[in-house]
């Protein structure tokens, strides 16, 4: 029975305490927050219920095999889990708005045409087939199987090339194309662009710079599925808390880790805030892997030789120092309304941006890919609105508990003044510049939820952590760019579990992660991951 040390208590690191503590080994969590969960946080106040991060869970199986593996109760005996349907409503800037099923692609095809009009249903029914090709190429690399070694081969975009015309009209395949590219050469139709690109940005992502294989992001909602556990997301993370304390997983919170320490050559331990050590055969942590390096430095060996080197080599996926500073977070407004959630009211509802150019140029700067500029929320952005039929989200039902979402860069006027936070606090007092950005989102939401701002009996903003950006997940193509660094370091027994490494962020994705991980420590760094 090994020594697990693990810090952080996030989705991914709970995923790999419990499957490593079903394995045998004695495994304990440190967490410097007061809670569990990561990104996954819930706001309660006055009878009133939100989820601040995710909103829906994708591809529900990861965690249905997490709880299998791990105990005899599957996932839906300790979390009432539900499809959602419709998956989401999109209101267009033009008025337009459609209803799209859930986990039918014939039912999104039939609606797309009714709102759109004929042709538009084809044309992103096409669309699918081709991200399907995408999905079916990099699934197992870059969900169910450790980064590749030669990693450079996912550099290369699985999406089907493009044809673009060259010198003298001839047709030339590209194969680097971006995911915005992809949108006008195939879809046309600017709505459906919105609809499309709306999926990137759900991550973070900018569409004119994100590689074409972005294309999965929406071909795995809409294959698999939008699902919702009673009590919120936030009730996902309580279960497989729960499934942790009962594999005997030690949890000591407030407890931060400042130093990774060693013993002939290979992570030993941790060292504590409050000037604790800890000793273990293995560390896993779970910290963005541009903090993990910072963990390592200073400290003199138990024994034997200290580690030498950095967390990745040369010919690894590098962690980017400024990834988390230029991928933007959400801004976040609770709204507890007065009168009932309607019957026929959809559970997630899209607004689009009025001026395409201008949040992108806002959340991204003004050129593909450019950092400079950005920072802000524009004048009418891409709003989320969540409205769940639930009664553990209200006090009666009389009241409708309503959360808005928006993209905007995790740092400048609107972020929390300190990074770090672990849970879900609202502005002690609203700033200007937030209450100004809180209204917009109002004022969009209104096109979701009319007569919105009569119905308010109080508001809470919950900006983002200056810093604390949410990743998406990994993406091939765009020459490696989209990658995340490998779960197994170079430093013997030191694994990296979390969004921020192998195979990126998202739930589905964090719990795969904390799956590698396991899988790596259990049958050793030759595993391949499970067939």
């Amino acid at each position: 029975m090994a020594r697990i040390a693990v810090i952080g208590a996030g989705m991914g690191a709970m995923a790999a305490a419990a499957r490593l503590a079903v394995a045998g080994h004695r495994v304990a969590v440190y967490e410097r927050g007061a809670t569990y969960g990561g990104a996954v946080r819930r706001f309660e106040r006055a009878g009133f219920g939100f989820d601040t991060g995710p909103g829906l869970l994708h591809l529900p199986a990861v965690y249905r095999d997490l709880f299998v593996k791990t105990g005899r109760e599957p996932l839906e005996s300790v979390v009432e889990l539900s499809q959602v349907d419709p998956a989401a409503r999109h209101v267009f800037p033009d008025g337009t708005a459609v209803l799209l099923p859930n986990a039918s692609r014939a039912g999104v095809l039939a609606a797309l045409d009714g709102a759109l009009g004929d042709g538009a249903g084809e044309r992103w029914s096409a669309f699918l087939g081709r991200a399907r090709e995408a999905w079916d190429r990099t699934r197992r690399p870059l969900l169910e199987e450790p980064l590749w070694p030669d990693w450079q081969v996912l550099g290369r975009d699985p999406y089907p090339a493009l044809p673009r015309r060259g010198l003298f009209g001839r047709r030339k395949p590209v194969t680097d194309a971006s995911l915005a590219e992809v949108a006008g050469h195939e879809l046309k139709d600017p709505r459906l662009t919105a609809l499309l690109e709306s999926y990137a940005l759900a991550y973070g992502y900018d569409p004119r710079t994100a590689p074409a294989s972005a294309a999965v992001l929406p071909y795995m909602e809409q294959t698999f599925g939008s699902w919702y556990p009673r009590g919120g997301i936030r009730a996902l993370a309580d279960a497989l808390y729960e499934r942790c304390l009962a594999r005997k997983v030690e949890f000591s919170f407030g407890a931060e880790v400042t130093r990774i320490v060693s013993a002939d050559g290979r992570a030993a331990g941790v060292e504590l805030r409050d000037g604790g050590r800890v000793e273990a055969d293995t560390v896993v942590a779970g910290v963005a892997p541009d903090q993990l390096a910072a963990l390592l430095e200073g400290t003199e060996p138990w024994g034997g030789e200290p580690c030498s080197g950095e967390p990745w080599g040369g010919d690894d996926v590098r962690p980017d120092a400024d990834a988390r500073r230029r991928t933007p977070g959400r801004f976040t407004v609770a709204l507890a309304l007065r009168g009932p959630r309607p019957a026929d009211a959809a559970h997630r509802t899209v607004v689009h941006a009025a001026d395409r150019a201008a949040e992108l140029a806002t959340l991204f700067g003004a050129g593909a890919g450019a950092g400079e500029g950005a920072g802000g929320l524009c004048d009418r952005p891409t709003v989320t609105v969540l409205r769940p039929d639930d009664p553990e989200s209200r006090p009666d039902d009389g009241h409708e508990a309503v959360t808005l979402s928006a993209a905007v860069a995790p740092y400048g006027e609107l972020a929390l003044p300190t990074a770090g936070a672990t849970s879900p606090e609202p502005a002690a007092q609203e700033t200007a510049a937030q209450a100004a950005a809180a209204d917009r989102l109002m004022a969009a939401a209104e096109a979701a939820i009319p007569g919105l701002r009569e119905r308010v009996l109080w508001r809470a903003v919950l900006p983002p952590d200056a810093g604390g950006s949410v990743p998406g997940p990994a993406l091939a193509g765009a020459g490696g760019r989209f990658l995340r660094p490998g779960n197994r370091t170079r430093i013997p027994g030191l694994y990296a579990v979390g969004g921020w490494t192998h195979p990126g962020g998202g739930l589905a994705h964090a719990g795969m992660s904390g799956a590698l991980v396991a899988g790596l420590i259990v049958n050793g760094d030759g595993w391949r991951g499970s067939e």
